[in-house]
């Protein structure tokens, strides 16, 4: 890498830092990384702030310049002191228009006397400056230069023979203004364009050709991308320039390929033009071109940093397969040992999937379970939106397999997800262009070192605690990969640039997402309309300027996706075994002292502390620990006048206590205070949440913060500071890093299932009834269907359904006195008195569930519930493929 002291020169008050920096970028390092904040910094990064901020590499932009004028030169003794004066009598014609500007000159190696024609003006001018190469680079080298030297809020590049005249910048200035663009191009092809000199035909038609070239393989839609004459916004300008490699003439197709990719708007306006004598372009430098559009186009996956996304997305991929290696250890065996039923239950769901769509039947409708009722799918958890791309696998390999690839790779994908809104959003130089947080402290943090800070972040906001937890057994919960695209559409409507566009795309996302998880789509939404709010409250000029895009793009995206999902929330609330508001229990939301406590899978967790304080092993939904919270308070304090930062601390903040519940305890008392969550609990769709599982909004918040003070630690110039910044870090989230969740085996299906024993016993449109009968509790008899291809509809289940004469939804079937009785003895070994009244009722429910035949595997307490089933029954049971076996078809039809 050349030293930037030596490579270049400068005068005025120019130095030869950005040199270096550019030369980093070319070298193959890819876009130097933003040291600052994100999409939405607004107002608070003032220019005060930023002058604090240590000049390395490339410099932060000074507000107060209205405009910068860069013109790369190359032996244009002649032609360039004509120029220079054009432009300053222009600018100080309308002074109230311009206020402050700058003009630099870059001379790139030039053999003639045109850097000392420059330091001539510069120096009756302390408004002209100069930057000089010691050779020629090429053009795009020279506006690379003259881009990253400049501070003005806007940005016009213009050749120096002036073909377009001066006096068009106002035209292109009231552009940018009007249409809200990114840049404002000159275009010689534009229809109301002016061409008072024509050049020769045969290079018009070159000309022509190339632009049609470089339309089909780089920029589709602009006609013109070579006319030396271009405005862009300044902080947009430096970041795009700061990602550039091109050296040559196309570095006008870089730099808007560049816009596009980051949603810029770029706007063709017309001008005059005339062809000036001495063009420094020759025949040879077509060919040229030619071949940097084939650097371009091959090279830009490397420029963008595509080697350290694979690097990071590998990364995730093996931490996912590293938490669950013993469950990919033995498919066959193995159950995990915290997942309580649900294990049995996900494997049916995928399998049920698949058995309908191969049969084609309604996959929103089940009687495999609760027979003769049968399950309303739509409304239970079966993620139609993976579950049925994945009926293929769960044919072929089975559901266990599609279980462990639904954890594995779901859990990776959400991770990278996070990790590509982090970058797009908060860390990389598009964000910070976005943000006008000023592109040129992006060198503040070399190489791609803020794609690593965005990894942190999304690491955080997957592999958290709660996330963890629901790992056991909700992959609802933990497949999340469509929820940081959704917060990306809705911040583009916040743009309002394409609103018909992002709106559509929205509503399709917000619909797929529904047949994956409608809850985590309901607690993103709160999430998201949190951050909203508060940030408008921080930034009330944003929030003036975003609302009614917003607003109309969300108009949009309801438009598209209620009907892609009226029919199947139909079914869902309306159809067959549909349920209204959920009986979860009592003890959903979180005791404060769960967020200081460490989860029972994490390094420095134990199931004895954390336990207690959560529903389940499944339902950790806090536990961020002390640690954590104590660093995030300390960043949070220290940046708080940072919008960014302020919105998401208050975000995390709200989401903790509406958490807490309906009742919060007080302190040191047994008294309790109403919490936020008391109204809103009562709200239709939120009562069936449970409000715990609000803490898992923090998981995204607080890696955004960590990405965010990762990338300013980074930045720092003093060494002891990163290393202290680098060990807060670790102490905070090293006793949360997650361990592998531990797999017990689970129980083998008999052989009068494998064997298909069952048929004997079982007429059309009869049941199995399984001792004791599935439920929430015992939901072995699921994975005994699902690993037969469901040949036979079993008595009760593990669903949701519903319950009394509102329909409430309960977890499993309707209770039955015979149910109740048999799991009774199973958990206390005791056999209650039968008699004539329990026998006429158990007949009474046999029929009702249309038995066949009733199973007694081997279990806990198997002697009282071969006893209690015997006297029930008033026969005994015959032993059959290892399983206790009661023929009742006969008891049922006589019944």
């Amino acid at each position: 890498m050349r030293d930037g002291t030596k490579d270049s020169t400068t005068d005025g008050t120019r130095d030869g830092t950005r040199d270096s920096a550019t030369d980093a970028v070319r070298e193959g390092d890819g876009p130097p990384a933003e040291a600052d904040w994100s999409a939405a910094e607004g107002p608070r990064d003032t220019a005060a702030d930023r002058e604090t901020q240590p000049a390395q590499g490339l410099r932060i932009a000074d507000g107060g310049i209205r405009l910068s004028v860069v013109v790369p030169a190359y032996n244009e003794a002649e032609r360039l002191l004509p120029t220079l004066h054009a432009v300053r009598d222009h600018l100080d014609a309308d002074p109230g228009r311009w206020g402050s500007w700058e003009l630099i000159v870059v001379d790139d190696g030039s053999t003639d006397d045109t850097a000392a024609v420059a330091r001539e003006a510069a120096a009756d001018d302390p408004r002209i400056h100069v930057v000089t190469s010691p050779e020629n680079h090429g053009k795009g080298h020279a506006l690379r230069q003259g881009v990253l030297a400049s501070y003005g809020s806007r940005v016009l590049v213009t050749d120096a023979d002036l073909a377009t005249p001066i006096e068009e910048l106002d035209h292109l200035d009231k552009l940018l203004t009007d249409r809200d663009a990114a840049a404002v191009i000159g275009s010689r092809a534009h229809p109301d364009s002016r061409i008072d000199v024509h050049q020769w035909r045969g290079r018009e038609w070159l000309g022509r050709a190339g632009n049609l070239l470089i339309q089909a393989v780089a920029v589709p839609g602009l006609r013109d991308t070579q006319c030396g004459f271009k405005l862009f916004d300044g902080e947009r300008a430096r970041a795009a320039f700061a990602a550039s490699v091109l050296d040559g003439w196309a570095i006008d197709v870089e730099i808007l390929r560049h816009f596009r990719r980051s949603d810029w708007p770029v706007v063709e306006a017309p001008v005059r033009w005339s062809h000036r004598p001495g063009s420094k372009v020759r025949p040879l430098d077509y060919a040229r071109v030619l071949g940097e559009l084939v650097r371009l186009r091959t090279a830009a996956p490397a420029r963008t940093g595509l080697r350290t996304n694979l690097l990071i997305g590998f990364l995730f991929c093996l931490v996912s397969l590293v938490l669950y290696q013993n469950l990919w250890a033995d498919l066959d065996r193995g159950y995990l040992a915290d997942a309580g039923q649900d294990q049995n239950q996900w494997e049916w769901f995928f399998a049920v999937t698949a058995d309908n769509v191969v049969n084609f039947r309604n996959p929103l409708f089940s009687h495999a379970q609760n027979a003769p009722d049968g399950v309303n799918l739509m409304a239970n958890t079966v993620m139609l939106g993976l579950s049925v791309p994945l009926t293929p696998v769960t044919l072929l390999l089975g559901p266990t397999v599609t279980w462990a690839i639904v954890l594995t790779f779901g859990l990776a994908a959400t991770a990278i997800a996070w990790y590509w809104l982090i970058v797009r959003r908060i860390t990389g130089p598009a964000a910070r262009a976005r943000a006008g947080a000023g592109a040129g402290a992006q060198g503040e943090m070399g190489g791609n070192g803020h794609r690593w800070a965005a990894a942190l972040g999304a690491a955080v906001a997957a592999f958290a605690p709660p996330m963890i937890s629901h790992g056991n057994a909700h992959p609802n919960f933990l497949v999340l990969f469509v929820i940081p695209l959704l917060v990306d559409r809705a911040l583009r409507l916040c743009e309002g640039r394409r609103v018909v566009r992002d709106g559509i795309v929205l509503g399709l996302l917000a619909a797929y997402q529904i047949f994956i998880g409608e809850e985590p789509l309901l607690l993103a939404a709160m999430g998201m309309l949190l951050f909203a709010l508060f940030y408008a409250l921080l930034d009330r000029e944003a929030a003036r300027r975003s609302w009614r895009p917003l607003l109309r793009g969300t108009g949009i995206g309801l438009a598209v996706c209620l009907p892609l999902v009226a029919g199947p929330l139909a079914w869902q609330f309306f159809g067959p075994q549909s349920y209204s508001g959920v009986l979860h229990g009592s003890e959903t939301y979180n005791s404060p002292r769960a967020f200081l406590e460490f989860a029972g899978r994490s390094l420095l967790g134990t199931d004895e502390r954390a336990d207690p304080l959560a529903m389940n092993r499944t339902e950790q939904n806090a536990f961020y620990g002390w640690p954590l919270i104590a660093l995030v308070a300390g960043i949070v304090v220290q940046w708080w006048r940072r919008t960014l930062v302020a919105a998401l601390a208050l975000t995390a903040g709200a989401a903790a206590l509406l958490s807490l519940g309906a009742e919060i305890p007080v302190p040191l008392t047994d008294h309790t205070v109403p919490g936020p969550w008391a109204p809103l609990g009562k709200a239709p769709l939120f009562e069936a949440v449970i409000e715990s599982r609000v803490a898992m909004i923090c998981a995204p918040v607080l890696g955004m913060i960590l990405a965010v003070a990762a990338v300013r630690l980074a930045g720092q110039p003093r060494r002891t500071v990163r290393i202290l910044g680098a060990a807060a870090l670790a102490a905070a989230l090293v006793p949360i890093v997650p361990t592998p969740y531990p797999v017990r085996e689970r129980n083998t299906v008999p052989a009068f299932v494998t064997e298909g024993t069952y048929r004997d016993y079982l007429g059309p449109g009869e049941s199995m009834v399984i001792v004791p009968l599935p439920n929430p509790g015992d939901a072995d008899a699921l994975h005994w269907q699902s690993t037969t291809g469901f040949r036979f509809p079993i008595a009760g289940g593990y669903f949701m359904g519903p319950w009394g004469p509102d329909d409430l939804g309960i977890y499993g079937a309707v209770p039955r006195h015979t149910a109740n009785l048999l799991s009774d003895v199973r958990h206390s070994g005791k056999v209650p008195d039968i008699g004539p009244l329990q026998r006429e009722q158990a007949r009474a429910d046999l029929q009702d569930w249309r038995a066949g035949v009733v199973v007694l595997p081997p279990q806990y307490n198997e002697d009282p519930l071969q006893e209690a089933l015997e006297a029930l029954l008033e026969r005994p049971g015959r032993w059959v493929g290892g399983v206790l076996v009661w023929d009742v078809g006969d008891l049922v039809r006589r019944g």
